[in-house]
C-alpha cells in the first residue's frame, strides 16, 4: 500500500507541471520567454513568424500582432512587447480569441508609470492543440519615454523543441504618427473627418506612367463612365506611404484587398463603405475565408476622402501600413489586387455581389495597368454548357413537342412516335447538361456566392430535374386525367425556359467586361430571334386548324423550313455567345 500512495504521489507530482505548461500559466518564464522543458531552445530559423499591421505607432494606438505558422503548426507560445534591445515588456494586450490568454508580467520598471502597475503584458496558450494563427491587439503606454519596439514571441512546436525570441520587424515611436481608428466592429459608424458630400476627382490619369491602375471594365475611366470600378496605388521613391484611390457604383461599400491568391480569405483589405447615418468610413480589415472580414485598427493613415454622388463611392487616402497577409508576412511585394462591391444594412456591409481580380501578382511600386483575372474554365464550361442547354437542345425539344407533332405522323420506332422519342432525347440531353453545369459551378466555387444568379440557377436545377421524373408517373393518353399532367408539365417547361433565360443574361454579366456589354446585347438578339419563330410556329398552327393550310404536304414544308430557320438562327448566335464566353 505504502508502495502505491509513493507512486501516485511521485505522478501527481510529474504531472502539474506539465499541466501548467499545456494551460499556458507561465508566468516564470516572463524574464527569458524561455519553456522551462529542461531542453535547450533551437537554434535553426523558425518555421513561425511575428508581423504587425503597422511600423511606426505613438501613446496610446493600438497594433495588430499576428503569430502565424507555416507548414507545421505551434501547441504552445509567449508574446511580448519590447523596446528594442530591452527585456522588459511595455505595452498592455487584448485577445479575442479562446486560444490565447492574458499574462501579466512584472518585469516592466514601475518608474516609468508611477500610477499603476503593468498588467496584461503578455499572450501566451491556453492549451496544447495546434496552431497555426493567433493574433492580439496591443495597445500603447499613454505616457513615459517611448522608444522604437519589437514584439518578441516564444514558439512550442513540442516539448523538446521551441525557439525563442522570435522577433517582428521594429516598429518605430512616432509622435506625428496619425491618431488610429480603434472601431473593431463590423459595423460601419461615422466619423466625420471620413465623411465628404463632394465627389472625388478620382481619374485614370497617369496609369502606367506614374501609377498603379487596376480597373473593371479594362482601361475605364472613373472620370468619365459611371459604371466604371476603379483601384489605383501611387508611391514615391525612398518612401513607404503608398497612395490610394477606389471608386464604383454600389448600393452599400467597395473595398480593395491585396492578397497572395486568387481566392478570397487571407487578404488585407480596406473597405469604403456607408455607415448608418449614409455617410462614407473607410476601414481596415483583414479576411480568414469566406465570411466577414475582421476590423482592424485603422493604424497609420492619413489624407482620408471620401464622398457618394449618384450611388458611386469613391475613397482616397495614403496609407504607410504595411501589407500583410499569412503567407507573405509582410514580407511580400508581390500581391494580387481585387475589387469587391456589395450591399450594406444600417452600417453593416453584406456579401459581395461582384469581384475582379488581377490576372497577376503586381507590384504596386511599379507604375502599371494591370488586367482583371480571366473566368476559370470550369466557370467557361458551366455557362456554355447552360446556353447549349437552354437555348438549342432545350428549345429544340419543347418545339417538337409543341408543334411538330404532325410531321412524323404515323411514324414509329421501337413502338414510339418518332417525333415522341426526339423531344424526349433532346430534353434529357439538356437535364444532364444542367446537371453537369450546376455540379462544374458549385466544384468551382466552394460554395455559395451572392446574386441572383445562383438561385436562379438552384430554381432552374430542381425544376428541370423533376420534370422528367413527373413524366415517368404520367397517366394514359386517355385518361380522363391526363389533361392535368399535360398543363402542368407545359407550364413547368415555360417557367423553365423563362428562369433559365434570366439566368443566362446574369450569368454572362460577369463574362460581359468591355464597355459596351457586346454578350448581353447578343444574347438579347438571341431572345427576340426565339421568340420571333415561336409566334411565327403559334401562327402556323392555328392556321392549320382552322384548315386554312393549301395541302399537309405544303404544311409540312412550313413547319420544316422554320424548324431549320430557327435551327440555323439559334447556332449562330450560340457559337457568338461561346466565342465571347471564350475570350472574356
Amino acid at each position: 500500500m505504502e508502495r502505491y500512495i509513493f507512486i501516485i504521489v511521485l505522478l501527481a507530482c510529474c504531472l502539474r507541471p506539465v499541466r501548467c505548461y499545456s494551460s499556458g500559466k507561465v508566468t516564470g518564464a516572463c524574464d527569458n520567454m524561455t519553456p522551462q522543458h529542461k531542453k535547450g531552445a533551437q537554434q535553426s530559423p523558425a518555421p513561425f513568424s511575428v508581423t504587425t499591421d503597422q511600423f511606426s505607432f505613438k501613446e496610446g494606438d493600438e497594433i495588430i500582432v499576428r503569430l502565424l505558422a507555416g507548414s507545421t503548426p505551434f501547441i504552445g507560445f509567449m508574446l511580448q512587447a519590447r523596446e528594442v534591445g530591452g527585456s522588459s515588456p511595455l505595452g498592455s494586450f487584448t485577445v479575442t480569441s479562446g486560444e490565447a490568454q492574458l499574462l501579466t508580467c512584472n518585469g516592466l520598471p514601475v518608474s516609468l508609470f508611477p500610477q499603476s502597475i503593468p498588467t496584461n503584458s503578455a499572450v501566451s496558450h491556453t492549451s496544447d492543440s495546434p496552431k497555426s494563427s493567433i493574433h492580439g491587439i496591443w495597445r500603447a503606454p499613454t505616457s513615459g519615454n517611448l522608444n522604437s519596439i519589437q514584439f518578441s514571441a516564444s514558439f512550442v512546436k513540442d516539448y523538446s523543441t521551441f525557439w525563442v525570441g522570435v522577433r517582428s520587424s521594429p516598429v518605430t515611436y512616432n509622435v506625428a504618427a496619425a491618431a488610429p481608428t480603434n472601431n473593431k466592429s463590423i459595423s460601419i459608424t461615422s466619423t466625420s473627418s471620413f465623411a465628404s458630400s463632394s465627389k472625388l476627382s478620382n481619374s485614370s490619369t497617369g496609369c502606367g506612367s506614374t501609377k498603379v491602375c487596376f480597373s473593371q471594365p479594362l482601361n475605364c475611366d472613373p472620370g468619365v463612365s459611371p459604371d466604371c470600378y476603379f483601384l489605383s496605388a501611387m508611391t514615391s521613391p525612398g518612401d513607404t506611404a503608398v497612395q490610394l484611390e477606389m471608386t464604383g457604383p454600389s448600393d452599400g461599400y467597395i473595398a480593395i484587398g491585396f492578397s497572395d491568391d486568387q481566392s478570397m480569405g487571407n487578404d488585407d483589405i480596406y473597405i469604403c463603405g456607408k455607415d448608418s447615418g449614409g455617410l462614407i468610413q473607410l476601414q481596415h480589415a483583414f479576411s480568414t475565408g469566406r465570411k466577414i472580414p475582421d476590423i482592424l485598427p485603422l493604424g497609420n493613415v492619413s489624407d482620408v476622402k471620401s464622398s457618394v454622388n449618384n450611388s458611386i463611392i469613391s475613397c482616397s487616402f495614403t496609407t504607410r501600413n504595411p501589407i500583410s497577409t499569412q503567407r507573405s508576412g509582410g514580407s511580400s511585394s508581390l500581391y494580387y489586387l481585387m475589387i469587391v462591391h456589395g450591399p450594406s444594412n444600417n452600417g453593416t456591409i453584406g456579401f459581395h455581389t461582384g469581384t475582379f481580380i488581377s490576372d497577376t501578382k503586381v507590384d504596386i511600386s511599379s507604375p502599371q495597368v494591370v488586367t482583371s483575372e480571366k473566368e476559370p474554365p470550369i466557370i467557361k464550361a458551366h455557362g456554355s454548357l447552360m446556353l447549349i442547354a437552354w437555348m438549342t437542345t432545350g428549345s429544340l425539344g419543347m418545339i417538337i413537342a409543341r408543334y411538330l407533332k404532325g410531321v412524323a405522323r404515323g411514324k414509329h420506332y421501337l413502338g414510339k412516335d418518332v417525333w415522341f422519342l426526339a423531344h424526349v432525347s433532346l430534353m434529357t440531353l439538356t437535364v444532364a447538361a444542367t446537371i453537369i453545369a450546376f455540379i462544374l459551378a458549385f466544384s468551382e466555387v466552394g460554395g455559395w456566392s451572392g446574386g441572383a444568379h445562383p438561385v436562379l440557377g438552384c430554381i432552374v436545377m430542381i425544376l428541370a430535374f423533376f420534370q422528367p421524373i413527373a413524366a415517368m408517373f404520367r397517366c394514359g393518353p386517355h385518361h380522363h386525367w391526363r389533361f392535368l399532367f399535360n398543363w402542368s408539365h407545359a407550364l413547368n417547361a415555360v417557367a423553365i425556359k423563362v428562369l433559365a433565360v434570366a439566368a443566362i443574361f446574369t450569368g454572362l454579366s460577369y463574362f460581359s467586361t468591355s464597355e459596351d456589354s457586346w454578350l448581353l446585347k447578343v444574347m438579347g438578339g438571341f431572345v427576340g430571334w426565339e421568340a420571333t419563330l415561336y409566334i411565327l410556329l403559334e401562327l402556323h398552327m392555328r392556321w392549320k386548324l382552322n384548315d386554312h393550310a393549301a395541302s399537309a404536304s405544303e404544311s409540312t414544308r412550313m413547319e420544316l423550313l422554320l424548324l431549320v430557320l430557327f435551327f440555323l438562327g439559334n447556332i449562330a448566335f450560340l457559337v457568338a455567345l461561346l466565342v465571347g464566353i471564350g475570350s472574356s
